[in-house]
C-alpha cells in the first residue's frame, strides 16, 4: 500500500498547462502506470506529440476542449468523454472555451513527464 499525500504531489507546469504528478516513477517506481491530473486554462494548448511506447487514456472531468490529432485533423471533447491513445497515437489539446479544461491521464507503460514540460513548447 502507498499512500501519498496532496502536500507531496509535484506539479509540473509549460505554457499556463499544469500537470499534477498524481502516480509517476519518481514517487512510485514500481507502479504499473503514471497517473496526472492536467488543467488546460483557457485559450491555451498542450500541443500534439506521441508516446511511443505507451497508451493513454483521458477521462475528461471538467469543461470541454479541441483534441489536436494526427495532422489538422481535431475532434471535441466534453467532460465526461473518455478518451484512448494507442502508443505512437499523435495527440493534443486546445481549450477554447471560457473555463478551465480538466482531465486524468492514465499512461502505461509509466512515462516520467519531466522533460517533456521542461522542453519549450510551440
Amino acid at each position: 500500500m502507498q499512500l501519498i499525500k496532496h502536500k507531496d504531489i509535484p506539479v509540473l507546469r509549460n505554457s499556463g498547462v499544469e500537470s499534477e504528478q498524481l502516480l509517476f516513477p519518481e514517487s512510485s517506481p514500481d507502479a504499473m502506470s503514471t497517473v496526472t491530473r492536467v488543467t488546460v486554462p483557457s485559450g491555451m494548448t498542450s500541443p500534439r506529440h506521441a508516446h511511443d511506447t505507451s497508451e493513454q487514456v483521458w477521462i475528461v472531468l471538467s469543461g470541454q476542449g479541441t483534441l489536436l490529432l494526427e495532422g489538422a485533423s481535431e475532434a471535441a471533447i466534453h467532460e465526461g468523454d473518455v478518451v484512448r491513445f494507442a502508443p505512437g497515437d499523435v495527440h493534443g489539446v486546445f481549450n477554447g472555451s471560457n473555463t478551465p479544461f480538466v482531465y486524468l491521464s492514465v499512461t502505461t507503460p509509466p512515462q516520467n513527464f519531466r522533460s517533456a514540460y521542461s522542453q519549450q513548447w510551440r
